[in-house]
């Protein structure tokens, strides 16, 4: 899966469920549990630590929203209009219900995410239906408030105790280990003091806050004991990670990931998302040093243009990028890099724009995100002067995803011939046919026997798609060395 980044508002399908022995209902069935998650990774991972605690309540997950006696949205609040694409789905979660109803059967709707920190009771006040809103810093607590909502109460949770949440989740490492799928989200940092002019996270996540060493040692360490072979650690700002380790050091984030190289049974590690200013030597070095270390680093830029990086709050130049990027790529030759852009930032003039383009076609990324500029409500971009009509916006942006598709395939055809190291992750569409994944993040699509779902194989690439690649099982071939990346010949 390409990585996803805060920017992006979508619904994901994200399968919550746990085979642990779990309680049930006086009559002997268990209550179900439907989670619909939208936008980043962070929602991913805190979908699944809602399952977890829910687990010994007696919920089972269900992908059946109208099988569930429980329904929560953890939801983004990034996009523009995100709080009203929920109020849209709750409309449909309330059919469902009255549905439900006629049949004697209850169920409880709940809101979670960001929204729901950012709306409040405002939530309840609009949607009647929702018996519980609970910010994402307060997910520890799930069983205590549904206990007082079935009481009739409307409960409302959007505290900042992001500390007792890391606490909590930490408790994971003693509970029984239960085979998961070959890679992982693992939570090291939240929240974010940057500011962007553009951005809701400090609202809506906090200040920055980082895990210990020790619990997120403990967690990879349970991962990689339940299966798991590519971790992914997940932040607001990742790279600011400043962790406290047993001798009371603070850590930084190639500290940590050194670490966790150490791990028997972790191969791969990731991390995502990143800020330009907290790149640091250290850091820097990891990509150098660490085998584990896929080749691959999300580092979002925003704008070309000085004047626009300034109104946005970044805190760097454009040079300064630049040269950022020369030092990795010194440390890294064959890191590929993505990133993220805003097109029509008030005050963007064509010639800012164009500094935006140049900017793509110098660093020649291997992926983007990009995306209109959309106000939202209580940060300083909503009422900056120079809004930029939105005819002008979808212009822009078209015209830069055309740049961006372009890069993207001519990266993913220069890995035609290659031969490197795949994790196979599931199932494909088609009969006989696995989906993996390359160092570089692209979804790679082989014919190979369904037990090799979970391990890392040599695969040739025969083939390119728009978005994929499609390669063959080298026979006998063992796990490869330096990012697993071996000359054709090699085949």
């Amino acid at each position: 899966m390409t990585s996803r980044p805060e920017a992006e508002q979508e619904a994901i399908p994200t399968t919550v469920s746990k085979k642990e022995d779990i309680a049930a209902e006086p009559n002997g069935a268990k209550r179900k549990v439907f989670v619909r998650t939208y936008g980043c990774q962070m929602n991913v991972y805190d979908s699944e630590r809602m399952a977890d605690v829910l687990a010994p309540e007696g919920y089972q997950s269900t992908e059946d929203m109208e099988d569930a006696d429980l329904v929560i949205l953890n939801t983004c609040h990034i996009r523009e209009k995100a709080a009203e694409k929920v109020y849209s789905e709750l409309g449909r979660i309330r059919k469902v219900k009255e549905e439900r109803a006629k049949s004697g059967k209850d169920m409880m709707v709940g809101v979670a995410g960001c929204v729901a920190q950012a709306e409040g009771e405002e939530i309840s006040r609009r949607a009647p239906i929702v018996d519980l809103v609970v910010g994402p810093q307060s997910y520890q607590k799930l069983p205590g408030l549904l206990d007082e909502a079935k009481k009739g109460r409307k409960v409302v949770e959007t505290e900042f105790d992001i500390d007792a949440k890391f606490d909590h989740l930490s408790e994971r490492a003693a509970k029984p280990v239960m085979k998961r799928a070959p890679s992982a989200f693992l939570t090291v940092q939240e929240g974010c003091d940057k500011f962007c002019t553009f951005c809701v996270v400090p609202y809506t996540r906090g200040a920055e806050v980082s895990r210990s060493v020790a619990q997120i040692v403990d967690e990879a360490e349970q991962m990689a004991a339940s299966g798991v072979r590519e971790v992914t650690l997940l932040g607001q700002n990742v790279n600011a990670y400043h962790g406290e380790a047993a001798d009371g050091s603070t850590w930084g984030l190639g500290r940590l990931l050194r670490r966790l190289a150490e791990v028997d049974g972790i191969d791969r590690l990731r991390y995502t998302t990143s800020h330009p200013r907290d790149m640091d030597d250290d850091l820097i070095k990891a990509h150098r040093d660490l085998g584990s270390l896929m080749p691959y680093l999300h580092l979002p830029v925003q704008s070309g243009s000085d004047k626009i990086l300034k109104a946005m709050n970044r805190r760097h130049t454009r040079d300064e990028y630049f040269r950022l990027i020369d030092r990795i790529r010194e440390a890294a030759p064959g890191l590929a890099l993505s990133g993220d852009f805003i097109v029509g930032f008030p005050g963007e003039t064509d010639q800012d724009f164009q500094d935006t383009m140049d900017l793509i076609r110098r660093v020649e990324y291997g992926s983007a995100f990009s995306f209109k500029y959309s106000q939202r409500p209580g940060t300083p971009g909503a009422t900056m002067d120079g809004q930029v009509p939105e005819d002008v916006k979808s212009a822009r942006l078209a015209e830069l995803q055309a740049l961006v598709s372009e890069q993207q395939q001519a990266f993913n055809a220069s890995r035609l011939g290659m031969t490197f190291d795949v994790l196979l992750e599931r199932k494909g569409r088609n009969p006989g046919q696995l989906v993996g994944k390359s160092p570089w993040l692209q979804p790679v699509q082989l014919d190979a026997p369904e037990d090799l779902i979970g391990s890392i194989q040599a695969v040739e690439i025969v083939k390119i798609g728009s978005n994929s690649l499609f390669g063959r099982l080298i026979a006998g071939q063992d796990e490869t060395d330096d990012f697993g990346v071996l000359p054709t010949s090699a085949a």
